[in-house]
């Protein structure tokens, strides 16, 4: 759940957005950005130390925008949470984007995580399935996991059905150890 701060930096950026009708183009951005984020502790430490001048930290922005062909408002998005030394915030703004940019697109995630790779009918069905129960677009993202075993675990908003292998196997356990 984004932070509250992530939230009103995320209303800014998508009325922004739309008002310029890059809402599809700063989505990607902020995509881009979340892996690059999230892979990189050496970025994150740059943010996150104090030694670090406000003018390093734009210099590390302005390189990063330019390789990545970041949009102007995620440049300036970046600039005012580093220099307010709250870039620690950056994954809650993201979040916080994707889900007021879905709701306006009538869109849902759904994330499906399986023990291996499934071959690619067997998301489409799945998210076919999804679109027709919800009666929304999903954006489906994948995940593999071989601790669950097998089966499937579907994450829908903030509903999720647990149908692996593992968790059938603990709720066996638990019933043999109940009698």
């Amino acid at each position: 759940m984004a932070a509250p701060i992530g939230k009103r930096y995320a209303r800014a950026l998508l009325e922004l957005a739309q008002e310029s009708n890059q809402l599809p183009k700063i989505g990607k951005d902020l995509d881009d950005l979340d892996n690059t984020w999230a892979e990189s502790a050496e970025l994150r430490a740059v943010f996150a130390t104090p030694e670090v001048t406000a003018e390093a930290r734009r210099k590390v922005i302005e390189g990063m925008a330019a390789r990545m062909g970041l949009a102007p408002f995620v440049k300036t998005l970046l600039f005012l949470l580093s220099d307010r030394r709250r870039m620690r915030y950056l994954p809650d703004v993201i979040d916080a984007y994707r889900l007021l940019s879905e709701s306006i697109d009538k869109q849902l995630r759904a994330e499906i995580t399986t023990a291996v790779p499934m071959p690619e009918t067997y998301y489409a069905q799945v998210q076919k399935e999804l679109e027709r129960g919800t009666g929304q677009k999903i954006l489906l993202t994948r995940k593999e996991d071989p601790s669950i075993i097998g089966g499937v675990i579907t994450r829908l908003g903030d509903r999720v059905l647990d149908g692996s292998l593992k968790t059938r196997l603990m709720e066996l356990q638990d019933q043999l150890h109940d009698r």
